[in-house]
């Protein structure tokens, strides 16, 4: 590879438990930038590939260190040891656009299509388009936990959209954009990683909505005023830890989506949580293993 400080891609490989899927593909593209690779299930165990452009050792070395952080503590939410990481070195300087052929539009929800920037579409009548790129959005859209939050929100928004929605841990903002494009008039969205907050803002800038959506990395108890739709697609145990400040920021009659949970146990405890905090449950969706809830005062 000819220049001193010609890029390379370093290819870090691991396995992953199922019930850690979506958050750590979520982590993986955010950290990245780039796509996230998932092979098919087996035993419980999926390998997950992620890859980081570099152009000195340094750089190289210091996405690995960050991977292996960052990586480590968000399966420790989940109970679970952090693995070990394999990792090589893409000399192929057309890798960053070769893997590009697979990515082409599709649709997240009835009515709302998904497609990178270098594809083109011609959005049918009824339908709503979000330019976001892999490892940027598809980390998420794909997702069964994503998924279902979303069709919540477009069910919100369809009966009743909201003034004034927050998304808390927007991660690449695609709740909040959903919303938006569903119909809300105006968002909020927040997220304590400053990574994704970039992420998020450069997502709602590339659609268009930027006068609509604010994007911070303030804390959910420095949000002022209150919403008729809040989202949190997170985990369970966080869920729970917010459950207070976010029912003081839901403005009377409003609705709480939330997502990220395990069916069974994890819908049930948040169940009571929120119950024990008047609210009521209005509906549950589920996917697989995953559940998200809708709640309202």
């Amino acid at each position: 590879m000819s220049g001193a400080n010609a890029s390379q891609w370093l290819k870090t490989t691991f396995p992953c438990p199922e019930t850690a899927l979506e958050a750590v593909t979520d982590l993986l593209g955010v950290l990245s930038g780039s796509a996230v690779e998932q092979s098919p299930v087996k035993d419980g165990l999926s390998q997950i590939s992620g890859f980081f452009e570099f152009t000195s050792e340094a750089g190289r070395d210091e996405a690995f260190r960050r991977l292996e952080q960052e990586l480590g503590e968000l399966l420790a939410a989940y109970g679970l040891p952090a693995p070990e990481i394999s990792s090589s070195v893409l000399a192929d300087e057309d890798w960053a656009t070769s893997w590009q052929q697979y990515f082409t539009p599709f649709a997240i929800v009835p009515g709302l299509i998904i497609k990178p920037s270098w594809e083109s579409y011609a959005a049918q009548p009824g339908e709503q388009v979000l330019e976001m790129d892999p490892g940027m959005a598809f980390g998420t859209g794909q997702h069964a936990s994503t998924q279902l939050a979303l069709s919540l929100v477009q069910s919100c928004c369809r009966t009743a959209p909201p003034e004034r929605m927050l998304d808390v841990g927007t991660g690449t903002g695609i709740l909040a954009m959903a919303a938006v494009l569903f119909g809300a008039k105006e968002a909020t969205a927040i997220d304590n990683d400053p990574v994704a907050v970039a992420v998020a803002a450069e997502n709602i800038a590339r659609n268009g909505l930027a006068e609509r959506i604010a994007v911070s990395a303030k804390p959910l108890e420095e949000i002022s005023g209150q919403f008729d739709l809040i989202c949190a697609n997170i985990l369970h145990d966080v869920l729970a830890e917010l459950a207070p400040a976010l029912v003081r920021r839901l403005a009377a009659k409003g609705q709480i989506i939330l997502s990220g949970l395990l069916c069974g146990s994890q819908e049930e405890s948040i169940l009571r949580i929120y119950g024990a905090l008047g609210l009521r449950l209005r509906q549950a969706v589920h996917e697989n293993e995953w559940a998200a809830l809708l709640l309202e005062a």
